[in-house]
């Protein structure tokens, strides 16, 4: 067992150790002289929380809630605005204040840089907002389709190289409301294993069989497809209904020069590259007709608003240079060249760095609970914002920072985030 593993345990331990000495010195000396010791007795009501959820987030989540969720106050440019915040003892949470603090922005999936004004997309949507308002206050089956929802889904159907389109205004809800419709009982869905949670929970509401393989093996893939063909259904011996193999999106067949005409599904989302909401799936036309007629995301949803609809629609002309420019070449060289600088920057200076080139997402491993606030409130206090994670959306041992890269981002912000994240990692010993 490594040294960093039994530190990061010792740790655990020790945050859990003063958790309950807290506990056993407040249940002696404050709860019986305040009214706290009604609420234990919960007043015959039942716990809101598991025991152990409530000693978790009061001694593990409160000490260290400002890490996490903090409000911004601008677009999420490659600077943005963060919302300063001062603890309320009285209530256990965090107020925000007046103030707030301009900070080079690694948190957020704003690859492409379009989440802030663009001088093609950003009047194309104020246009469609005066036009259409802000929402369509109906389901598409309704009145919530306009000709730019259609348009929407025949640009997104060209941009992937498919017959037809389906959008909708959420792209968990693209997974999880789409796969049960796809397939049921009797079915089988071969899953990555480290697939989204809206695939996760999407596949256990079809009510079919899953086996999951290991992440990026097509070999154990392989393998778990050859026994399933052979052995059938478990207890009646027939062959599956349906057999879905559920992997990822457009760029994955752009980069290994799969053709998509291969694949019979694709989905994707709009939340990042494209800076809107909502998510989509493409296919035959057959397919896309079936998923209208029994899709309830798309049934009884309210649609994807149009200014959102029309910020995809012209991301993707930019993207394509049909507006007339090579801005979209533009950004996707600078994005990747970005993000290759900075991984390799960061591997130099001897941090460990998970992920592979050309990815514009680089978890820094951190592993200690204590250094995960840490890393953060340092480099908050020097205007760096960074999103760590830790458990219980990790495993114990694998508390990270997660760092996100943009097309917006200048060698400028580039070169002075290191030398931050590199004084930050001296002063917590991560490196």
């Amino acid at each position: 067992m490594s040294f960093t593993t039994v530190s990061t345990y010792l740790s655990c331990c020790l945050i859990i150790g003063f958790g309950h000495l807290r506990d056993f010195f407040r249940g002696i000396l404050v709860l019986p002289f305040t009214d706290d010791n009604l609420q234990v007795r919960h007043l015959g009501y039942a716990p809101i929380c598991l025991e152990h959820e409530d000693f978790y987030i009061r001694r593990g989540y409160h000490r260290v809630q400002d890490c996490f969720a903090r409000p911004i106050a601008s677009a999420p440019d490659a600077w943005f605005d963060v919302v300063e915040r001062d603890w309320n003892d009285e209530e256990k949470v965090l107020d925000r204040t007046t103030e707030s603090r301009r900070c080079l922005n690694l948190g957020s999936y704003n690859y492409l840089g379009f989440g802030s004004f663009d001088e093609y997309c950003t009047p194309r949507v104020i246009e469609s907002l005066e036009k259409f308002s802000a929402s369509t206050c109906s389901s598409r089956v309704d009145a919530g389709t306009t000709s730019v929802h259609v348009e929407l889904e025949e640009s997104v159907a060209k941009y992937v190289g498919k017959h037809s389109a389906i959008v909708f205004g959420m792209g968990y809800a693209t997974n999880s409301a789409i796969i049960p419709v796809l397939i049921g009982k009797g079915g089988l869905i071969i899953s990555d294993s480290l697939n989204h949670s809206s695939i996760i929970n999407g596949a256990r509401g079809s009510g079919a069989n899953i086996r999951v393989f290991q992440h990026n093996t097509p070999s154990h893939l392989e393998r778990i497809l050859r026994e399933e063909i052979a052995e059938r259904q478990t207890k009646t011996h027939k062959p599956w209904k349906k057999i879905i193999v559920i992997v990822e999106g457009r760029g994955v067949c752009e980069l290994l020069g799969v053709n998509t005409a291969d694949v019979d599904i694709m989905m994707g989302t709009f939340t990042k590259s494209f800076a809107s909401c909502g998510g989509y799936i493409a296919g035959s036309k057959e397919l896309i007709q079936y998923l209208r007629y029994h899709c309830p995301a798309h049934l009884y949803a309210t649609s994807i608003s149009t200014p959102s609809a029309q910020q995809i629609i012209s991301a993707i002309k930019v993207i394509l240079g049909e507006d007339g420019s090579n801005r979209g070449e533009q950004k996707l060289a600078r994005i990747r060249e970005n993000s290759n600088f900075f991984r390799a920057e960061l591997q130099k200076m001897g941090f460990e760095v998970l992920g592979d080139n050309d990815s514009p997402v680089m978890p820094i491993m951190l592993y200690h609970p204590a250094k995960i606030p840490a890393f953060s409130r340092e480099c908050f206090r020097e205007n760096i914002a960074i999103a760590v994670v830790g458990f219980p959306a990790t495993p114990l041992m694998l508390g990270r920072a997660r760092i996100c890269i943009s097309a917006s981002h200048s060698k400028q912000d580039l070169i002075k985030a290191l030398e931050i994240i590199s004084k930050v990692g001296d002063l917590t010993g991560i490196k």
